[in-house]
């Protein structure tokens, strides 16, 4: 037997193998679409024939004499119509009928009673000593939308109204009457009176540590007994007052005593009859002794108020170490609200010592306390906050008149190069706790500094 050598068979070059494949991925491909097409056809049709089955067994008998009566009939309707009637019968849908349909459609889904477009009145705006600071309080009043609020921004040199806007009832008012409204509860904004009198009574300084005794915002009555050999922990009087602290500056309170503390507060302007009742009369009457001077001396009670345009003066004198003085306004928009000119107070002057250990609290409770998160790079632009010099002091109560949450803000920016480019800002915001909540005056407060910056401060323009 003779064996043959191996021979290698003829293959397909290369190139063809690789078009053949590819041919044959395509053909298996398209027969697989094919047939899952098929599949999926079987099924809707299987479903609708179902549901056909359903709604013509739930009908009575007689439909049926009646639908094939009428099938009839409109089968010899088509009939004797002739062809080019019968066409017209079965024809697609026309321009008129497609339009007719988005019409149908657009009038299901858009609502029967759309949204009113709010209408925006200028003129409060217009008429104010500077248009642009008030349009941009404006516009935050209108994106954040407050239940009530206001805002107002002073002249610390001269100390006349710059701008202010006011909310009220979930709408954007015409005419500030807030402004100096004395109903509202001062929160802690009343410990600017109590390191006021500590500092002015000589023994108590910035850095004076106080005890710290139970929950830092609560105040009960056991967190006011310090034991005569007390270990525990403290915290200096200015970071008491920055990260707003009641029963520290209760115990400073009630050391200080009562005497000292409406001394205090009549430098601030509480108690005080003004012209033409602008601002109304606030409230400071704290008891000689007990729980009642405790409260008083950290604002934990709603006892004592607090006029905006009040505050607005507190942290000027503060600033400008002088005596208090009630920001004044020429301008139509505020007759009625402010008063017109400068007016000389019955009241006295801190110490410098006072004064500057006040400005350095508020300073720290922009730095490190409550106003740390808001007022700040976060809000801020970078350049702006280290241009200025920023303090305040923030304060949250609820209250009844109007009732709801009062949340406070009372600040000054000041430029670092050129002092005597600075504001004062004063924000309170009033909310449903149980509702939605604005945005926190610190942050409203940021964003009005990092504006009036731009523009007077690192944006050249002048005042």
């Amino acid at each position: 037997m003779t064996i043959k050598p191996y021979e290698e068979p003829n293959r397909l070059p290369y190139a063809v193998r690789m078009r053949n494949r590819a041919i044959a991925i395509f053909v298996f491909i398209g027969i697989c679409a094919g047939i899952g097409s098929c599949i999926y056809k079987d099924k809707i049709s299987g479903a609708e024939a179902a549901e056909l089955k359903v709604e013509t067994q739930a009908e009575p008998a007689n439909d049926y004499n009646k639908e094939e009566v009428a099938a009839g009939n409109q089968a010899q309707e088509i009939k004797a119509a002739g062809p080019s009637e019968s066409a017209k019968m079965f024809e697609g849908p026309t321009a008129e009928d497609i339009e007719n349909t988005q019409m149908a459609v657009t009038a299901e889904i858009a609502p029967s009673n759309p949204p009113a477009v709010e209408i925006i009145d200028s003129a409060h705006i217009k008429s104010q000593k500077d248009v642009f600071m008030a349009e941009k309080i404006d516009n935050l009043l209108r994106r954040f939308k407050p239940e009530n609020a206001i805002i107002l921004i002073v002249d610390a040199k001269s100390n006349e109204i710059m701008a202010w806007g006011e909310r009220k009832n979930n709408a954007v008012q015409n005419q500030p009457d807030y402004l100096p409204r004395n109903t509202f509860p001062a929160a802690s904004l009343a410990k600017t009176i109590t390191i006021a009198a500590a500092m002015e009574s000589n023994r108590y300084a910035l850095n004076t540590s106080i005890p710290l005794i139970g929950r830092a915002h609560h105040l009960y009555k056991n967190q006011l007994r310090v034991p005569q050999n007390y270990h525990g922990p403290t915290v200096e009087m200015q970071d008491a007052y920055a990260h707003s602290y009641n029963p520290p500056l209760a115990l400073i309170g009630m050391n200080v005593g009562a005497s000292k503390l409406k001394a205090a507060a009549r430098n601030l302007g509480y108690n005080m009859n003004y012209a033409a009742g602008l601002p109304g009369r606030s409230s400071f009457t704290p008891p000689d002794t007990g729980y009642g001077l405790a409260e008083a001396s950290c604002g934990f009670t709603e006892a004592t108020t607090l006029s905006p345009l009040q505050a607005a003066a507190q942290v000027r004198a503060i600033l400008m170490k002088k005596p208090l003085e009630i920001p004044w306004s020429t301008t139509p928009d505020l007759d009625g609200y402010a008063p017109k000119t400068r007016l000389a107070l019955d009241v006295n002057k801190f110490s410098e010592n006072t004064y500057y250990g006040l400005r350095q609290a508020m300073i720290r409770s922009v730095t490190h306390g409550t106003a740390r998160k808001n007022i700040s790079t976060r809000h801020m632009a970078r350049k702006n906050y280290n241009a200025l010099n920023i303090g305040g002091k923030t304060g949250s109560l609820d209250g009844s008149d109007p009732k709801g949450r009062y949340d406070w803000f009372m600040g000054f920016a000041e430029s670092k190069e050129d002092p005597s480019k600075a504001i004062i800002i004063v924000v309170l915001q009033i909310y449903d706790n149980q509702g939605l909540r604005p945005q926190p005056t610190t942050q409203v407060a940021g964003m009005l500094i990092n504006y009036w910056a731009h523009q007077y401060v690192t944006g050249g323009k002048k005042k």
